[in-house]
Formats: C-alpha cells, sequence, structure tokens
C-alpha cells in the first residue's frame, strides 16, 4: 500500500513515542505545520528540513527525501556540476533497478575507495 510523505512521517514519528509538538520544537517549526505536513494538508517541507525530521526521528534522510520526491542542496550541487553524475543516474534509470540493485551497487560503490 502506498504511504504518503505525511503518512510515513506520522507513522515514523508514533513509532518513535514522538509528539507532534516535541517533533515541532526540535525542528524549530510550529507543531500546527507538522500536523498539516503528516494529514496531507500541506506539501512536504524542504530538504533541509527533511533532513532535520530525519536526524530528530533518527532515521536515515532518504527515507523521507524519497517519500517527498526531493534531494539535499548537495545533491542538486553535484548534479548541477557533473555531467557524469547524470550520465550515471540515466543509465541506471534505463535498467529499473530494483531496490536490492541499488543496495549492491552502493555496496559495491563503496569498495573503489
Amino acid at each position: 500500500m502506498y504511504m504518503s510523505f505525511g503518512d510515513t512521517l506520522k507513522t515514523i514519528r508514533r513509532s518513535k513515542g514522538i509528539s507532534q509538538r516535541e517533533l515541532a520544537s526540535k525542528a524549530g517549526v510550529d507543531f500546527s505545520y507538522i500536523s498539516k505536513v503528516e494529514n496531507d494538508r500541506l506539501a512536504p517541507p524542504s530538504a533541509e528540513t527533511i533532513i532535520k525530521l530525519s536526524q530528530i526521528l533518527d532515521v536515515p534522510s532518504e527515507l523521507l527525501l524519497s517519500k517527498s520526491g526531493k534531494v539535499s542542496s548537495e545533491i542538486k550541487d553535484i548534479l548541477s556540476s557533473s555531467p557524469e553524475a547524470i550520465r550515471f543516474l540515466n543509465e541506471a534509470r534505463q535498467l529499473n533497478l530494483t531496490g536490492k540493485e541499488w543496495e549492491f551497487l552502493t555496496d559495491n560503490l563503496k569498495k573503489l575507495r
């Protein structure tokens, strides 16, 4: 079943035993903002705010970023300055990699260094 960004954020927050008010306070936003995002009445926040929420909730930022369709400013910088990175992603897109294939690729990339 598909879960929206808001549903995902709510599920993670509840599983960590954190209230909307507590999450909002730690993230520096109003609790009503968290409520509206969780209930899909507002679009997902900026990538930087999503990364902050991920850190507070102690989950990989990629989890929430992927649900939002956003990327961090560092990734944007890499893509805007590297035709090779764009070519790599285009090749991967054409292969329709599975989650396990992406994990395999990530693990093997680490071995290059």
